[in-house]
């Protein structure tokens, strides 16, 4: 368990974590010289059986409040302090409303100094102490009038503390390692070592991590937890850890940084959240309004614009906050903003969205959307996001934005009862409901497209995709038209879908005068066709006839029309794929000139050119100044053509 103490300066915290655990919070000189804490300070006791509870000692100063929230994020159980001869003070009431914002509802009120004051003074403060509770989180937790000059109370404080300890339930080790970063600091004969609360997940010696936002890469040498050396850290510890690594410093890691298991590094400088503000605030917030952001250990500027108009005081609102300096987080972090001259808190709530939009953040569907995505659980949020346009989750950045594990990611696809579509452009989730929706749409398109098209072959795939909703990527929309080819609702043919019924016949004078023309398109002279004017000249057909059955063909995939010209048949367009291919792997960068693709069809210069100028246009090839190299992403349009002329790279060199 992480105690953290709160309260206004001279109340009385560090005394009284000393009382409690035998260390001065105090390390600093300048502490000691001015008796206050100015920095946060850390110490340790054993109250329950074995369990080590850890405390973060904040500084109490108004000036200090910044440094009080970057050891306040992490903390499982509040000690809220008030002396008995002073009060109820401004910080205690800004403390406290900082403990209500982060959602802290474990704690206890210690009296303290209560030798200083009689019965009556201590009954009257409770009864003003319960009323100040009453509208925030810590509304139900025991007030305990303590003295640590007498030790009144010390050993009650005790059990207190280890009846919590027991009753701390252990965070859950199952998602990413997080640890946010509140100290850094060089050990001789160690090297850099970084303390901070673990977050979530765990981590071992020997683990890479990545410091986020600089995204410096590091290998844990041994840790620290609850200040005792261990092979594993868990969430809700604290933990010192000693990092490796080239440029790691203590000046190139250092508070306001995460460490963090690699796969979660993601910084952001836009992010939607949900704002709780303060009644005490003197207006409503508006378009970019500025503020100071707290998050975990971190602190940045930040600029405000309202979701929903601006948010009043007192009042909830969605808004998206715009950072001045990127931040490593992860949905449903607690977060505190205060106003650029630190003067007052103005309010805090929850991170929703990670990837906050620039444009059309205000539009209907994008509110749903964030309402969707605020659920806390991430198996709820993930089946109500499946629900709400655009309906489709990328699981990646799902995972990611929630530092979830694998396992946790396939724990919330089951409670969404999700269907996954997995593609090289990753994994995405469809509601059941939805992915019939798909199918559905897909056949009513290419239906209707049938109806109007009925001379045509099928419908383009991209042109396809877009009026399919959900809108997938294109490598996920072909993985999932796939999926319907094989179920044997849909057909593809290269670049096309149609619907397996659906054939553009030629007529018998036209399959008779294709017959005659296919001869020439094949055999040796594959790569170097005649035009159609030859045909023309060799069938004494009008030449206008003989490129209106050409083109007729090529609407049916059996021909390619590579310029105005020259048709091939699709099987040889697949075979010159398969030559690009393995004339770009035996280039050093997978590059190569026209020269080479002209020597290994053994056709003109201004043909091959012509080729390639093809297939630059059907993105099969990248073309820069006079190189080309592959594109992987659309080698798909070949394949099934590929696969019947298996072996067609015996064309000699």
């Amino acid at each position: 368990m992480i105690v953290g103490t709160a309260g206004h300066i001279d109340h009385g915290k560090t005394t009284l974590v000393k009382a409690l655990t035998g260390t001065d919070a105090d390390r600093l000189k300048e502490e000691k010289q001015r008796g206050i804490t100015i920095d946060l300070g850390f110490a340790y006791a054993r109250f329950a059986d074995d369990a080590i509870t850890g405390f973060i000692d904040v500084p109490g100063h108004e000036r200090f409040i910044h440094t009080m929230l970057a050891g306040a994020g992490g903390i499982d159980y509040a000690l809220l302090v008030v002396a008995a001869d002073d009060g109820i003070k401004p910080q205690t009431l800004e403390h406290l409303a900082i403990l209500d914002l982060l959602g802290v509802s474990r704690g206890l009120v210690c009296i303290t100094k209560a030798d200083l004051a009689d019965p009556a003074r201590l009954q009257t403060l409770s009864a003003e102490i319960h009323a100040l509770l009453a509208p925030t989180s810590l509304k139900d937790v025991e007030i305990l009038p303590v003295s640590a000059a007498t030790g009144d109370g010390i050993d009650a404080l005790k059990t207190r503390l280890a009846d919590a300890e027991r009753a701390t339930t252990a965070a859950s080790a199952d998602g990413r390692f997080r640890l946010s970063v509140d100290r850094s600091f060089t050990l001789s004969g160690a090297g850099t070592v970084v303390t901070g609360t673990v977050l979530s997940g765990s981590v071992a010696v020997g683990d890479r991590v990545t410091v986020s936002p600089s995204g410096l890469s590091a290998r844990i040498r041994s840790i620290h937890a609850q200040n005792q050396q261990t092979e594993r850290g868990f969430a809700g510890q604290r933990c010192a850890l000693n990092l490796a690594g080239e440029s790691i410093s203590k000046d190139a890691v250092g508070r306001g940084d995460m460490v963090l298991d690699p796969v979660l590094h993601a910084p952001t400088t836009r992010i939607d959240v949900e704002l709780s503000v303060l009644d005490s605030e003197p207006k409503p917030l508006g378009d970019w309004f500025s503020a100071r952001f707290h998050h975990a250990s971190a602190e940045t500027g930040a600029r405000i614009v309202p979701l929903e108009g601006p948010v009043a005081p007192g009042s909830r609102g969605k808004v998206q906050l715009v950072l001045d300096q990127p931040i490593a987080a992860t949905v449903g972090d607690r977060f505190i903003l205060r106003d650029v001259s630190a003067q007052r808190t103005i309010g805090g709530g929850r991170l929703i969205d990670l990837r906050a939009p620039l444009r059309k953040r205000r539009t209907p569907e994008r509110l749903g959307l964030l309402d969707a995505a605020a659920h806390p659980d991430a198996g709820r949020a993930l089946r109500a996001m499946l629900d709400t346009a655009p309906f489709l989750v990328d699981l990646q950045a799902f995972a990611q934005d929630r530092a979830l594990s694998e396992a946790q990611l396939q724990a919330a696809i089951r409670f969404a009862d999700a269907e996954m579509v997995e593609s090289p452009s990753g994994r995405h989730a469809l509601s059941r409901e939805n992915r019939q929706r798909f199918s559905s749409e897909v056949h009513n398109l290419l239906e209707t497209f049938h109806a109007d098209n009925p001379d045509l072959q099928g419908m383009g795939r991209e042109r396809l995709r877009l009026q399919v909703t959900p809108r997938l990527p294109a490598p996920a929309f072909l993985t999932a038209l796939r999926a319907e080819q094989a179920a044997g609702t849909v057909a593809l043919e290269g670049a096309f879908a149609r619907l397996p019924g659906h054939e553009v016949r030629l007529n018998a004078q036209e399959e008779a005068l294709y017959n005659q023309i296919l001869p020439f398109l094949q055999g040796e002279n594959r790569f170097r066709p005649l035009r159609v004017r030859d045909f023309a000249e060799q069938l004494g057909v009008d030449e206008r006839e003989i490129r209106r059955v050409l083109k007729l063909c090529a609407r049916l995939g059996r021909l390619d029309q590579i310029r105005h010209d020259h048709f091939f048949t699709r099987q040889t367009t697949a075979e010159m794929v398969a030559i690009i291919r393995d004339v770009a792997a035996k280039t050093q960068r997978g590059e190569f000139t026209a020269a080479l693709f002209r020597d290994r069809v053994n056709n003109g210069r201004k043909v091959a050119i012509e080729i390639l100028e093809f297939f630059d246009r059907q993105g099969v090839t990248i073309r820069r100044g006079d190189l080309r190299r592959i594109n992987p992403h659309r080698l798909d349009l070949y394949d099934a053509a590929s696969e019947s002329t298996a072996g067609a790279l015996s064309v000699k060199d």
